[in-house]
């Protein structure tokens, strides 16, 4: 029987699903448990705890880690790092080393080595031996990446990613899954390595692609365009969709709308009235629409997932859950995302 181990990694949970095209997905074990961000957390706030200095070293993982590395250099106790690690703390590593914390390839005498990884083998193998789980054939993983954009802003970098996909690599939704992912993803290319090789998406990206779990929802993409909507505890994104292809993308903070300047927005959206230069200057990341084919008849089914669905409460929406859990969205578009690209090729 193939298993693969699909991971969801967020800043305060990673989503789990341990699948296997041979079981009903109802028995596929599934988790929800503390992010990487959390665990090596409560370990460098143990080290805090005791006085002890730390060394940082292994991977750019997620963000959620920066908040207990400031609280112990606000303790006043030493912090380094290798270049490696760094990175998860700024994309230039002048303002790492403008923190207080100088870059170093080996462990200072007297300082405590701290592993940044979003993927810990050991850990995973010991979790689920002790679930009686077998080790998977596959990994996939998803994590948010900003992107690595030194010098420039993250928001107008990340959406170059946007316009390349969309206009060179046909917007197709299933190429938001990468088995190579683009140079600037420098996350989730050390997030691949520690996985082992396996696809990986971004979080939001793999959340929205879902929705397209759902049977019903991809059929009706094909008869007419729909919106997707993800909407994360920090950002929200939609995708219009229509015959296998995106056709537009939106992005903004979560924080800076509530449900009726969202509502808005996906209106002007779906029109392709809503400018890059609105979204971005009301500090979302921006958006971006192709010429919008009129057999999409103006993609007015909208399907929302996500924590924060409920700001789209009362709007005309459906709120899908995905192989019958809606916190494992992102699970299963990479399920989902590896299937049809297992399609493309047949």
């Amino acid at each position: 029987m193939t298993t693969t181990l699909c991971l969801d990694i967020g800043s305060g949970t990673q989503d789990v699903l341990l699948y296997s095209p041979d079981r009903e997905i109802e028995n596929c074990p599934k988790f929800v448990i503390p992010s990487p961000a959390l665990q090596i957390g409560r370990r460098i706030e143990a080290l805090r705890m005791r006085g002890e200095p730390i060394w940082l070293h292994g991977s750019n993982m997620g963000g959620g880690v920066t908040r207990f590395i400031n609280g112990h250099l606000k303790a006043g106790l030493k912090v380094a790092a290798s270049e490696g690690a760094a990175y998860t703390m700024a994309d230039d590593l002048a303002r790492v080393t403008d923190m207080g914390i100088p870059l170093a390839d080996e462990c200072p005498d007297g300082f405590t080595p701290v592993r940044l990884t979003d993927f810990d083998e050991a850990w995973w193998r010991r979790f689920l031996d002790a679930a009686e789980l077998p080790w998977p054939d596959h990994v996939a993983a998803c994590a948010q990446d900003h992107g690595f954009h030194p010098g420039q802003s993250n928001r107008m970098g990340r959406f170059k990613l946007w316009q390349s996909m969309l206009h060179d690599g046909e917007g197709r939704p299933e190429a938001l899954v990468y088995q190579n992912p683009p140079a600037m993803l420098t996350r989730l290319a050390d997030l691949q390595r520690d996985i082992g090789g396996g696809p990986v998406a971004d979080t939001g990206a793999a959340a929205v692609l879902g929705a397209l779990y759902v049977d019903e929802i991809e059929r009706l993409s094909f008869e007419r365009g729909i919106t997707l909507v993800n909407i994360g505890n920090s950002h929200l994104i939609a995708f219009l969709l229509y015959a296998g292809r995106i056709h537009g993308v939106y992005e903004q903070h979560t924080g800076c709308v509530d449900g009726e300047k969202l509502w808005t927005d996906l209106a002007a959206f779906r029109n392709g009235c809503l400018s890059f230069e609105q979204v971005f200057d009301e500090k979302g990341h921006g958006c971006l629409c192709l010429d919008l084919p009129a057999e999409a008849d103006g993609f007015a089914p909208t399907f929302v997932i996500g924590p924060r669905r409920a700001m789209l409460e009362g709007y005309d929406v459906e709120f899908p859950s995905p192989g019958g859990d809606m916190m494992l969205a992102g699970c299963f578009g990479l399920i989902k995302g590896l299937a049809m690209q297992s399609r493309d090729r047949a």
